[in-house]
């Protein structure tokens, strides 16, 4: 399987890629920076430098065929302000999405946010009311494309050692979540081409990571018989 990263640099997108190289996959990760190459290297996964604030659909499109699926991992990080939330975590998601569709490629992972489509919650500054619309927005642009799309809503993220356990639902809930066990799920669902059509939202739990993917990926199935 070859996927395409995009924010190819972060910790989930860096989790995520050695898992899939160390079994033999093709992992392509979407850098902006080129000193982040080597990080990309050193986990397995093939760097290809490409701002996704500043490419055309075309130039996107063009590292994308070929793939069997793309993960947007991409984020504007810690100490942004409200511009780039809207630039990266929505205009980058979208820009992706239509060189998704315009590359021929199905598969389209979203890694969205705990909170995305409601309203920010009280009491959140500028930035984060910034944060969760974009999200919201993202998702709901990459919900309405042609593409056998899965959103995925991590809770609060930790760097805590995974579990490999963890809650995952169409209800959001309480709790954090490791990154490990966040890139351990992306790959599970990657895994599972009929968890395509759904937003779920993940939590450490107590539930077998690989067993929660197929309990929801088996519910899609029956609710579309049902």
């Amino acid at each position: 399987m070859r996927v395409v990263i995009a924010g190819g640099h972060g910790r989930i997108a860096l989790r995520l890629g050695r898992l899939l190289s160390t079994r033999g996959d093709t992992a392509v990760g979407l850098i902006r920076k080129a000193g982040q190459a080597d990080d990309l290297r050193e986990a397995g996964v093939r760097p290809l430098l490409c701002d996704l604030e500043t490419a055309t659909i075309e130039e996107v499109g063009a590292h994308l065929r070929g793939a069997d699926a793309v993960v947007f991992a991409a984020g504007a990080g810690p100490g942004s302000g409200a511009a780039r939330k809207d630039t990266v975590d929505r205009a980058a998601a979208v820009l992706l999405a239509d060189a998704t569709v315009r590359a021929g490629v199905r598969r389209y992972v979203m890694v969205s946010s705990r909170g995305a489509g409601s309203e920010p919650r009280p009491g959140l500054d500028e930035t984060g009311v910034a944060y969760i619309r974009a999200k919201t927005a993202a998702d709901a642009y990459v919900t309405s494309q042609d593409l056998d799309w899965t959103i995925l809503r991590p809770a609060a993220l930790t760097n805590a050692p995974g579990t490999g356990r963890v809650r995952l639902t169409a209800e959001r809930g309480p709790g954090d979540v490791t990154r490990d066990d966040t890139a351990s799920v992306l790959l599970a669902l990657l895994d599972t081409p009929s968890t395509r059509g759904l937003t779920l939202e993940l939590a450490q739990g107590e539930t077998p990571l690989g067993e929660a993917v197929s309990a929801c990926a088996k519910a899609r199935t029956g609710a579309r018989r049902g």
